[in-house]
């Protein structure tokens, strides 16, 4: 039974053309909700462009239902739904959960206790845990696994699973937050999760029991390219430091707290993530060169075009240098480590061809790859104690090849 004058919980179902499911899952949630939590508790469906009977079946509900209210957004997106009725609640924690009911709705409670506790400022349930017991198709569970492993390359991000649809958040957390986060469709949750991250909020994690909807229509590749997109342009904003998190930290008295280890971890794992693009942008132009031009030619060439890229990439994702100071002595500084990679790839072209003579272009491109990553090592040393360290001498203790960096893999 709930227990009169505690917080109050919103929680949020978005949903989106869900009329056959609709009215069996938000009885069964308004059904535990006043049986089994402990906290007076509302229900909004957030229809958000639905074409169907959903919204129709949706005020039928608030009607039948006490706690149950709805909204409806003629435009679609789950984080445009979630923005809306978060930023306009009265509550004091705000809670979402996916419409199809696919976690278990005892991981509720431990969900918003933290935050009611004040030791907690967001709250997540993660299917990516020891502790969790999840029932999927291994395709999605793949997708996951892949999807969160690219957020700690890219993003540094520490939270296990971004996109679980069963999350919450203090009231006053959201207010300082949502204005932060651009995304409005599945990006949504990420994007607001890093922000939390990154200005020193503790985020907590509740393993949780879930079966996957069989009748999902998340558009999977849709979703990826969107998420995909949403990397970008979040590891860009970050790294210009076009947002300002320290207000957000100093209202809650977060401190971001970061162990040296796992900085230079995050470090790496970014430079590395970097190195990959570069090295994919590099073997495409390659590719193209090689159509009219001799190898060691379309090598140069392509290595130059991706090097002053490369630069301005690690200068703002991995080692976190904004604004415009000493950025052409850091792209000098960077196109001088090109001569060992440039060293590196036309020797090892040159004893490729000097072993085979006429090497197929796979064969080339493979052995300009492996020369390529063992030059990422020594590149990583040089950004990090030489490259961006404006305190380091004018000149390298080496004496490079007189070309430019090879700035492409890392």
């Amino acid at each position: 039974m709930q227990i009169p004058g505690r917080p109050r919980v919103e929680i949020v179902v978005p949903v989106k053309n869900e009329e056959n499911d609709l009215g069996p899952n938000i009885r069964r949630l308004r059904e535990f909700l006043d049986t089994a939590f402990p906290f007076p508790a509302e229900v909004c469906i957030a229809d958000n462009g639905s074409t169907d009977a959903t919204y129709e079946i949706g005020a039928l509900l608030a009607l039948e239902l006490p706690g149950v209210r709805v909204v409806r957004l003629e435009q679609p997106g789950r984080g445009r739904a979630l923005k809306k009725v978060w930023s306009e609640s009265t509550a004091d924690v705000l809670a979402y959960m996916d419409a199809d009911l696919s976690t278990n709705l005892n991981a509720l409670l431990p969900l918003v206790a933290p935050l009611f506790a004040g030791h907690s400022d967001v709250a997540i349930g993660t299917r990516l845990s020891n502790g969790s017991r999840v029932v999927r198709r291994p395709q999605r569970e793949f997708i996951s696994r892949s999807y969160n492993l690219l957020l700690r390359a890219t993003l540094g991000a520490q939270f296990s699973d971004a996109q679980c649809g069963f999350k919450a958040i203090r009231a006053d957390v959201a207010q300082r937050l949502l204005p932060l986060v651009e995304d409005t469709s599945w990006f949504f949750d990420t994007e607001l999760l890093v922000l939390a991250e990154k200005a020193g909020l503790r985020i907590h994690e509740v393993p949780v029991d879930w079966v996957d909807d069989l009748d999902s229509r998340v558009a999977i590749a849709r979703t990826v390219g969107e998420d995909l997109r949403g990397i970008s342009r979040l590891m860009w904003t970050l790294g210009r430091g076009q947002l300002e998190l320290d207000p957000v930290r100093q209202a809650f008295g977060r401190p971001r707290i970061l162990d040296p280890r796992t900085a230079l971890a995050a470090r790496v794992l970014r430079f590395c993530a970097v190195g990959v693009l570069s090295t994919a942008a590099y073997a495409l132009l390659y590719l193209v060169l090689r159509q009219g031009l001799p190898a060691q030619v379309a090598n140069v060439l392509a290595l130059l075009m991706t090097a002053v890229g490369n630069t301005a990439l690690n200068r703002r994702v991995t080692f976190g240098v904004r604004g415009p100071e000493n950025r052409w002595r850091h792209q000098l500084r960077g196109l001088a480590t090109f001569g060992i990679g440039w060293s590196l790839t036309a020797s090892s072209l040159w004893l490729l061809h000097t072993a085979v003579a006429a090497p197929h272009q796979a064969v080339e491109i493979t052995v300009l790859t492996l020369a390529n990553l063992a030059a990422t090592v020594v590149r990583f040393t040089l950004f990090q104690t030489w490259v961006f360290d404006d305190d380091a001498p004018a000149l390298p203790a080496f004496e490079p090849p007189a070309v430019l960096d090879q700035t492409r893999s890392n």
